[in-house]
């Protein structure tokens, strides 16, 4: 069979200025754009300290002036990169913002890793981690176990927050119309008859799994698998991620589950150590 092919062009670079050139660095000085750079500055002025800036304070903080600034703001809120609130104030787009949830859930996933590994080979058993992405819950990473009878959790599958000690770990820290609206996009469903599925019983777990640092799936996924689950916060105190322990039930004992409970707790504290910038193994005064 014959086929048409065409010489590949050769690309072609702006002749001005290349004798002088000494490397990447300056031809990317060279071309560089300062309206892409200005319009890229103000985009990284929003934190999550700061979600939202008047145009005064994002003008103090790249040192533009207010006309030219104002010029750069309308083409990002026309574009769906920015908008704008009724006080006047900016904000960034969802888009964005969940552009920055996926970045900031891969970075705590591979600091995550080695805590999963260690929970995997310790206990040879699957070790996991959540993650919040807005209102859903989803499994981010999994450890599995070499067991031919294991409980398996499946990276970007979405964890129910009322029958999953990942779920229940991170939704019971939730203010209450965060936990109302991630209870809501999942549903009280029943997946065994061990399954909490009225309102109030789930609350008062939620109290409790405050109350003691850590969640338990007891049959209320998956008939036969017992899941033990602790919160991550982050810098300011939100949950935002669980890990957990997963085992059948056949393999647990109570000796066994205090020892599981314990580890995981310690994980999450490791973790949470890491993301404070402090060297593992350090306490808080």
């Amino acid at each position: 069979m014959s086929e048409i092919t065409s010489k590949p062009q050769r690309r072609r670079r702006p002749k001005s200025g290349l004798a002088g050139l000494k490397g990447e660095a300056d031809l990317a000085e060279q071309y560089y754009s300062k309206s892409i750079g200005r319009a890229l500055d103000v985009l990284e002025c929003f934190s999550d300290e700061k979600p939202f800036l008047s145009l005064k304070e994002i003008g103090r903080l790249v040192h533009l002036p207010e006309p030219s600034l104002f010029r750069i703001l309308l083409t990002l809120e026309s574009r769906g990169y920015l908008k704008r609130n009724a006080d006047g104030s900016y904000g960034l787009s969802r888009k964005l913002l969940f552009g920055k949830l996926l970045e900031r859930a891969e970075r705590l996933m591979r600091l995550v890793r080695p805590e999963l590994q260690k929970l995997a080979s310790r206990f040879n058993e699957t070790a996991s981690l959540a993650y919040l992405f807005e209102d859903r819950i989803q499994a981010l990473d999994t450890v599995e176990t070499f067991h031919e009878v294991r409980v398996a959790n499946k990276p970007g599958r979405v964890i129910p927050p009322h029958c999953s000690a990942l779920g229940k770990a991170i939704a019971a820290f939730q203010e209450q119309a965060l936990m109302d609206r991630i209870l809501e996009v999942y549903g009280l469903t029943p997946r065994t008859e061990n399954t909490i599925v009225d309102r109030q019983a789930l609350l008062a777990e939620f109290e409790r799994i405050r109350a003691r640092g850590y969640s338990t799936d007891r049959e209320e996924s998956v008939a036969g698998g017992i899941c033990i689950g602790a919160p991550i916060r982050v810098g300011d105190g939100r949950v935002v991620a669980a890990l957990s322990v997963s085992t059948p039930k056949v393999r647990m004992t109570p000796e066994r589950e205090q020892e599981v409970i314990q580890a995981v707790m310690e994980s999450a504290r490791q973790v949470e150590q890491a993301l404070q910038g402090k060297k593992p193994g350090t306490t808080s005064q």
